[in-house]
């Protein structure tokens, strides 16, 4: 019997109303259902210190084994996020360096589907080239294609946050697609 597979969703935005979290649980419904989909919190992740993930501490801080322990279970993951300052929020850098340590790093050799929604005019393709150094230090497979840069997001969802732009749309699904087809191989 196969095992279920198990795609986990990141939101690079603790935000309320958080463009991305719209993006990343519409995401999430394109997800056929015979693979379930869960969004990974790292909201209570502390600030990465190396002190507190040496061969010497005995284990890591509790908030952190349970984000690692859901991130391992995942075959493929999917990230939707906001682009600070050119770059990756500090956040989600942080819970991923949690995620990128040791021999058991959870992330490694697995797919990841990237996307980011904005405000402004260049829909986080800032951010999500800072990524690629991250998925290459960790082997990862990231789904480049097709590019899912949403600029001028405040237009693009309605006021209940439902994903109103067909072009949009289209762009995630093929994503959603390509990502599922990186599972199998």
């Amino acid at each position: 019997m196969e095992k279920n597979r198990k795609i986990v969703g990141l939101c690079g935005s603790l935000r309320k109303g958080s463009y991305n979290a719209m993006l990343l649980k519409f995401a999430g419904t394109l997800i056929p259902e015979d693979i379930d989909f869960e969004i990974v919190s790292f909201d209570d992740v502390p600030v990465y210190n190396a002190d507190d993930d040496t061969p010497a501490v005995e284990e890591r801080p509790a908030t952190v084994v349970k984000f690692r322990d859901a991130l391992a279970k995942a075959d493929a993951f999917v990230i939707a996020s906001p682009e600070y300052n050119y770059s990756i929020p500090g956040g989600l850098k942080n819970a991923i360096d949690w995620a990128s340590r040791g021999k058991d790093a959870p992330l490694m050799h697995k797919p990841v589907a990237m996307m980011g929604a904005t405000q402004g005019m260049w829909g986080t393709v800032r951010m999500q080239t800072a990524f690629l150094p991250v998925f290459t230090f960790l082997n990862m497979n990231p789904v480049l294609q097709p590019e899912v840069l949403i600029a001028q997001a405040q237009n693009k969802f309605d006021a209940d946050g439902k994903l109103t732009d067909e072009k949009t749309i289209s762009l995630i699904k093929r994503k959603i697609e390509n990502l599922i087809n990186a599972c199998k191989v």
